[in-house]
C-alpha cells in the first residue's frame, strides 16, 4: 500500500467532494429519466444540492463553500430548493469550507447531526494491496448490469438499521450504481450473497463508496475484501487518490484504515427541518 501521506488544503477537499456529488447528480439524472420530477439538481454556491426523493441518503447537498464565499442570495436558494419540496435541508460540509458558509448555518438555527470522516490515500500501479480477496471463502466480483437489483437490496439490506428498504430507496441505489463510471461489485461467502459496494472513476479520484455487509455475513472479512478488490482495479485504472467515508471511530473506519487510507478531515452534516415547530 501506498506509505506517502496527502497533504491537505481546500484544492484537494473540494476535488474529494464534488467526486462524491457527481455520482449524486448522475443518480438523480437517471432517476429523473425514469419518472420526470422524482429528483432534481441545483448548483449553487460552488456545489451541488440533489434531490432524489423524501429521505433517500442521496437527497442532501455536497460540496459548498469550497469555491469562495457563500452568499446571502446563494444559501437562500438552497433553502428554497429542499423547502419547496417539504424535505429538511441537509448539507455535508467540509470543514475546509469557507467561514461565511458556518455563519449562514449558525445565523439561521442549523443543528450538526452527523460526523464522517473523509478518508484517502494516494494510489500508484506498483503499490496495489495484495490479491487477499481471492483468498479464503470471500470472492469479490464486479457485477453486470442485469445484478443491478441484486446489489441494490443487498446493500439496502445492509444499511437497514439505519435506512428503512423501501422501493424509493432501491431503485435511487440500482441508478447509483448504474450510474456513469461507475462499477459496482458482489461478495460472495461460502457461495452466498454476502455484501456489495460501488467504485466511482472520476478526474483521478476512485469513491470507495455503498458498501454494506448483509448482517448474518458481518465480522467475516467481507468489506477487507471489498475494499481490497476496488483499491487494486482503482490502481489499475490509473487513478491518483482512493477515497473512503466512515463513522468516527466504527468497524468499517478500522478495516479502511488498515487498507493504509489516512483520515484527511472529518466532515459534518448541519440540518435544519422547517416542519419542527422549535424552528
Amino acid at each position: 500500500m501506498p506509505a506517502e501521506a496527502l497533504a491537505l488544503d481546500v484544492a484537494l477537499s473540494r476535488r474529494i467532494e464534488l467526486s462524491e456529488a457527481r455520482a449524486a447528480t448522475h443518480a438523480a439524472e437517471a432517476l429523473r429519466r425514469v419518472r420526470p420530477g422524482a429528483s432534481a439538481v441545483l448548483p449553487v454556491a460552488g456545489g451541488f444540492a440533489v434531490y432524489c426523493g423524501a429521505n433517500s441518503p442521496v437527497t442532501q447537498a455536497v460540496g459548498l463553500g469550497l469555491d469562495g464565499p457563500v452568499s446571502d442570495e446563494e444559501f437562500a436558494r438552497l433553502e428554497e430548493f429542499y423547502r419547496s419540496r417539504g424535505e429538511p435541508i441537509r448539507v455535508e460540509t467540509s470543514p475546509l469550507a469557507q467561514a461565511s458558509l458556518f455563519t449562514h448555518f449558525g445565523e439561521r438555527g442549523y443543528r450538526a447531526t452527523e460526523f464522517t470522516n473523509v478518508m484517502a490515500c494516494l494510489l500508484r500501479p506498483d503499490s496495489c494491496p495484495p490479491n487477499r480477496y481471492s483468498s479464503g471463502n470471500v470472492r469479490i466480483a464486479r457485477a453486470d448490469p442485469v445484478h443491478a437489483e441484486l446489489w441494490a437490496l443487498t446493500v439496502a439490506q445492509g444499511f437497514a438499521d439505519t435506512h428503512p428498504v423501501t422501493p424509493e430507496l432501491l431503485e435511487v441505489m440500482k441508478l447509483f450504481a448504474l450510474a456513469p463510471e461507475t462499477e459496482f461489485y458482489l461478495a460472495y461467502l461460502d457461495g452466498k450473497v454476502a455484501g456489495g459496494a460501488t467504485l466511482a472513476l472520476r478526474d483521478g479520484i476512485a469513491g470507495l463508496f455503498g458498501a454494506s455487509t448483509l448482517p448474518a455475513f458481518r465480522r467475516r472479512g467481507v468489506q477487507t475484501a471489498l475494499l481490497a478488490a476496488r483499491l487494486r482495479r482503482a490502481a489499475e485504472a490509473g487513478c491518483e487518490i482512493a477515497v473512503s467515508l466512515a463513522e468516527p471511530g466504527s468497524a468499517s473506519q478500522r478495516n479502511i484504515v488498515r487498507q493504509g487510507l489516512q483520515v484527511l478531515y472529518t466532515r459534518i452534516k448541519f440540518e435544519k427541518d422547517y416542519s419542527r415547530k422549535d424552528e
